[in-house]
This record gives structure tokens, sequence and C-alpha cells, in this order.
């Protein structure tokens, strides 16, 4: 107690304060152990370390939107056999961040596309990028209100700042003028400079009638889809199949 008080003011005045917390556990380990000064220090040093380390990563995934839950330990590959598993654990190494390709998710409604996104995107944190996760649709509408009160510039560099920009749902709604233009802006401004990984229900074959405008839809695309990694995912949806055993076990639920 009295080797914490008196290392208290110095630890707060070199922002190191952190160390209190493991303090007295490695001080009584030091002494069981019989740990040398310098083990003692470097092992107090580690804490902070991966200290900072877990704050920076809390900080991360705060910053990009996701969801604390949706993580690659508890996603289900078993459910739809259709994921290439060893394809994902590839994605998890991060290698197409920093190629700056893309990753394009495309199946059915509640076959886990959000998911795995996000899944894939707690790993890109995990390994110190910059990650963004938002819904496609209202990215734009963000984007359009810019041109309202004179911030279109400093919204659109708030999609093309991360690393790591997923875009969920892509194409699920009808992108009314100006969304296409300012999501091909977003797609032109981020190649070869950052990495998209968008998660659509619609087919790929499709995208190219929701911008509305064959040149645009050409060169957006052309962009999007180059050297980008595809993920096709079929079967059974996730909300089905709970909605389904919801039921079930309401229908045996005994009566009052």
């Amino acid at each position: 107690m009295e080797l914490k008080h008196h290392l208290v003011p110095a630890l707060r005045q070199l922002r190191l304060s952190g160390i209190l917390e493991t303090l007295d556990v490695r001080n009584r380990q030091a002494i069981d152990e019989q740990w040398s000064y310098g083990e003692f220090l470097a092992r107090l040093l580690e804490d902070e370390v991966e200290r900072r380390a877990q704050r920076q990563l809390g900080l991360r995934i705060r910053r990009a939107a996701l969801n604390t839950t949706k993580t690659l330990e508890g996603f289900d590959f078993q459910f739809n056999a259709t994921i290439n598993r060893q394809q994902v654990l590839n994605l998890a190494s991060c290698d197409y961040i920093r190629q700056k390709h893309n990753v394009l998710i495309c199946g059915p409604a509640g076959v886990g596309k959000t998911h795995l996104a996000q899944a894939l995107a707690h790993e890109a944190c995990r390994q110190g990028f910059e990650v963004l996760f938002a819904d496609t649709h209202k990215m734009l509408r963000h984007i359009n209100g810019g041109r309202a009160d004179g911030s279109l510039d400093k919204r659109l560099q708030a999609y093309l700042r991360p690393d790591l920009l997923v875009l969920d749902d892509f194409g699920l709604k009808p992108l009314q003028p100006p969304a296409p233009e300012d999501l091909y802006d977003v797609i032109h401004e981020r190649y070869e400079q950052a990495s998209i990984l968008l998660t659509s229900n619609r087919a790929p074959s499709e995208w190219p009638d929701l911008f509305g405008d064959p040149l645009l839809a050409s060169a957006g695309l052309d962009r999007l889809t180059h050297l980008a990694q595809v993920i096709i995912i079929t079967g059974a949806s996730h909300r089905a199949h709970d909605r389904h055993r919801s039921l079930q076990e309401a229908s045996i639920a005994p009566t009052v």
C-alpha cells in the first residue's frame, strides 16, 4: 500500500496510472516468485501496453458503429454450409484491406450477410484499422443532407477516411437522385485508396439497374468489383428459423 501511495503522483504525471490496477498483484508475484527488478518492471509495462491496446480497440469499435455481439467467434458456419469457411478466415487476416481491395457479400435476407460483415469489421478493428459501418441508404441520405447546409464535402470525407467502409444492404431501397452520383463518388474516391465491404440481397447482375444511368453504373461497378472477393450465401434464413422455433415453442406452451 505504501509503494502505491508513493507512486501515484509520478504515474499520473506520466499518464501511466493504469499501472496501479495491477501493481499490487504484480508486486506480490514478484516477491513470491523472486523476480528481478527488470522483470517486475517489464511485467508492469506489458500490462500497461495491453490496457492501452484494449482501450484503443474499444474506441475503434465504437467509432465504427459496430454491434459488439456480431463477431467471428459467434458466427454459425454450420447453419448455411454454402459459406466458404476458409475464404472467410483468409479475409479475417485483413490482407484485402492492406491491398485496398473490396469484398462483396451477396445473398437473400436473413442468411447472415450483416453478421459476417460486422464480424470481418471487428477483425479489422482488432488489427488496428479504422472502420466505419453504415447502412447504404442512410449514408446516401446523410451525404445528400450536406447540400442544404454546405457540409457536403465534410460529410463525404467521413466515408472516405476509414481504412474499411462497410456498406450494408446495398440495393434494398431504390437509389433516387442524387444518390447514384453520391454512391459513385464514394466508390470512385475510395478506389485503390481504401477498401469497401458491401452486402446486398440482390445479385450483382441486378446492380447496374439500381443506378438508373448506364454510364454511371458501368464506371462505378467496374471500380467496385475490380479485384474484389465475392461471397455468395444461399440457404436458410436465420430469422425465419428463429421465428419458426418461437412459434413452435408457443404452440406447445401450457395454457393457464
